[in-house]
């Protein structure tokens, strides 16, 4: 009962501890407002978001990964950018009992899910 409770309450930290590190960062870049300051001495950072984040990033191979692998818990529709409601439908429904998760695949296969943009490369 105890090893039980312990991997319960270890496996709750790691999911939600891996859940922040996924939320996209964005950084302010420096400028140069002042004339005293030279363009080298002004240090730039580029904004860092997470590759999933970005528009027009989303892989077809990593869609058909993850569906094929995380189908059942919408891991496919997450990395597409579906809506949050229907993802968690998608899950309590168990895929449209299966139904939805085949029209997801034939959805990514011709390149035609909602709100997605792939690349031109397969992975």
């Amino acid at each position: 009962m105890k090893i039980k409770l312990f991997l319960s309450a270890f496996l709750m930290m790691f999911v939600f501890g891996s859940s922040y590190a996924s939320f996209p960062v964005d950084r302010p870049t420096a400028t140069a407002e002042t004339e005293n300051v030279s363009a080298n001495d002004v240090v730039k950072t580029q904004a860092m978001s997470t590759p999933v984040a970005r528009a027009g990033n989303q892989s077809k191979g990593i869609a058909i990964l993850l569906w094929f692998f995380l189908g059942g818990l919408a891991a496919h529709r997450w990395y597409l950018k579906s809506p949050v409601g229907w993802n968690i439908l998608f899950i309590l429904t168990f895929g449209g009992l299966g139904i939805w998760w085949i029209i997801d695949l034939i959805d990514i296969f011709n390149e035609n899910y909602p709100n997605a943009n792939f690349k031109s490369d397969f992975f």
